[in-house]
């Protein structure tokens, strides 16, 4: 069922076609009306229509120029227009809005309906083109590849949820079940000095580049034929490099390595007798977890940074130029990130079950004193940028005697450590949850302050009044309903309406002094807003208010 407003000045015109059409059989839902172009664009943020069907010739706003409104702030609400034999000339201008539907005035029931079928029509293709499965599974299909090189860069990037690995694993069809995993990364050696690529000018400079591109996806066919023919893993291009992921179906640490260096150096030897080229190639730690192959990747390419001190076109492990533990306690990108969030936008329940999930496991985890106390200063550094980015002073959040970085030092076991951490983290969230409060209500009260002084004015607006507080109107359009319960648009009627009420109660103003005091360019318009919000034109309540 679609939204429907209907905008029409005629009261006889608007109860007759409201009573005399099956909107539902029509596949719509009149959500309100109104009785011209002003009133609607009120309506408009409260209702959200797919469809409006307007008049043209209305007071205050008229159909065309609440079209044009429709256009430039809501381009895929649907427009009918209504209008009479005399004025298709001048609604025909309106083609350039790109107006769905003209229905000629005076019409039937029928011709309004044939209008709204057709309107529909075009929305039911549109909704179906965007879901239609065919389609989406022929652009699927064909940017598998990209989504595929997509994916693979972000699993030796970041740690990504192992349900978001497996998900995307079996969609792209690429084989990551396994007990272990290793990362190695194998980068051309450049013969040629930086200085004197430089020197041969930029012509030449961007020949190389292209030159470079062709070597590496050679470097990528061998390596790939080689690697299938073993079933290693799976092998794709990074940041100017060759990946090889290992995926291994044992946990055995020494086989998978001993398998990876063997065809590591097939791969060598292939690439210098074949194509006359060598790489050398960094191989980085063993992990069981697929999520876990960020870091074995990160290793890899530290190791490539050895090729400084041994030389190029060789294989070098991290095991064997820097010592490394089996399993490193690590506070990762996605455990910061999942702090972070909670910190600032959590819920307390949430927040517990992150801390215990960041200690689950310690106690059990061969690690270093050292290692786990630059474990917990990842999180405490994790929480002081969660405060920072809200603006939190920690002085009034923690106290001026706390020294977190000290503190530290005086933690003797894990629980307390977790204890520790879950207490700050909550005085955190509540300290910025107050101050978000805080500041919401401060941007509040300055708006209503503003529009205190302002709403004499007859242009002020959300934006007006957005670019005085420096925000956005989407940011404030949504604290300003959440915070007072009602629409800008309506809090700025009842604000005038209310300074209405207390000039007509006590002054002897005209009416059409007081709209102009209340910031209404045309009194007409205010008279019918006054009416629409009290229930009684201005000269009535002034006359009941005297009277009582």
């Amino acid at each position: 069922m679609y939204r429907l407003l209907l905008v029409e000045d005629e009261e006889e015109v608007r109860e007759s076609v409201i009573h005399e059409i099956d909107w539902a059989g029509c596949g719509f839902e009149v959500v309100d009306t109104a009785e011209n172009g002003k009133e609607a664009a009120e309506l408009f943020e409260k209702w959200m229509p797919d469809v409006v069907v307007t008049d043209i010739r209305m007071p205050f706003m008229d159909g065309l120029q609440l079209s044009e409104w429709i256009r430039s702030k809501y381009p895929t609400t649907r427009i009918i227009i209504l209008t009479g034999f005399d004025e298709f000339e001048y609604a025909q201008k309106a083609v350039k809005m790109h107006i769905d539907e003209y229905v000629l005035k005076p019409f039937s029931s029928q011709e309004l309906i044939n209008a709204l079928v057709k309107v529909k029509r075009l929305i039911d293709e549109e909704t179906s083109r965007r879901e239609n499965v065919q389609t989406l599974q022929e652009h699927y299909r064909q940017s598998l590849p990209v989504l595929r090189e997509v994916f693979l860069g972000s699993l030796i990037n970041r740690k990504l949820p192992k349900a978001e690995i497996e998900e995307k694993s079996l969609n792209y069809n690429i084989r990551l079940l396994g007990e272990g995993y290793v990362v190695s990364v194998l980068s051309m050696d450049n013969p040629e000095a930086g200085e004197q690529a430089l020197a041969r000018g930029m012509s030449q400079s961007l020949k190389y580049s292209k030159d470079n591109e062709l070597k590496l996806f050679a470097v990528l066919n061998i390596s790939e034929e080689i690697v299938n023919k073993y079933g290693l893993g799976i092998v794709f291009i990074h940041g100017g490099n060759l990946v090889l992921l290992t995926v291994a179906d044992h946990e055995d640490r020494e086989t998978i390595m001993k398998c990876t260096l063997t065809v590591l150096e097939e791969i060598r030897q292939s690439i210098e007798k074949y194509l006359k080229l060598s790489v050398t190639t960094g191989v980085g730690t063993v992990t069981a977890d697929i999520a876990n192959v960020s870091y074995s990747y990160k290793d890899a390419v530290l190791a490539l940074d050895y090729r400084l001190i041994l030389g190029n076109n060789r294989i070098i492990c991290i095991d064997d130029v820097e010592q490394r533990m089996l399993e490193k306690l690590r506070f990762d990108e996605l455990k910061e990130h999942a702090l972070i969030r909670c910190i600032k936008v959590g819920t307390l329940q949430e927040m517990k079950e992150l801390v215990d999930d960041l200690f689950h496991g310690i106690a059990d985890t061969p690690v270093s004193f050292k290692d786990y106390q630059i474990y917990l200063l990842e999180m405490l550094t994790a929480i002081l940028k969660a405060a920072k980015d809200s603006n939190v002073d920690l002085d009034t959040a923690l106290g001026s005697a706390f020294h977190p970085f000290a503190e530290i030092h005086k933690l003797t076991n894990p629980q307390e450590a977790k204890q520790w951490i879950a207490d700050l983290c909550t005085r955190m969230m509540t300290r910025i949850v107050t101050e978000r409060q805080s500041s919401y209500k401060s941007l509040i009260d300055k708006a209503k302050e503003y529009v205190q002084g302002h709403y004499q004015e007859s242009d002020i607006s959300i934006q007006k009044v957005c670019g005085h507080l420096h925000i956005s109107a989407g940011y404030f359009s949504g604290i300003f309903k959440k915070e007072t319960k009602m629409t800008f648009v309506n809090y700025l009627m009842h604000i005038r309406m209310e300074a209405a009420k207390e000039l007509l109660r006590t002054t002897d103003m005209k009416t059409f002094e007081i709209a102009e005091k209340v910031g209404y360019a045309e009194p007409n318009y205010f008279s019918f807003s006054f009416r629409k919000h009290v229930g009684v034109s201005p000269k009535e309540y002034k006359n009941s208010s005297r009277e009582a």
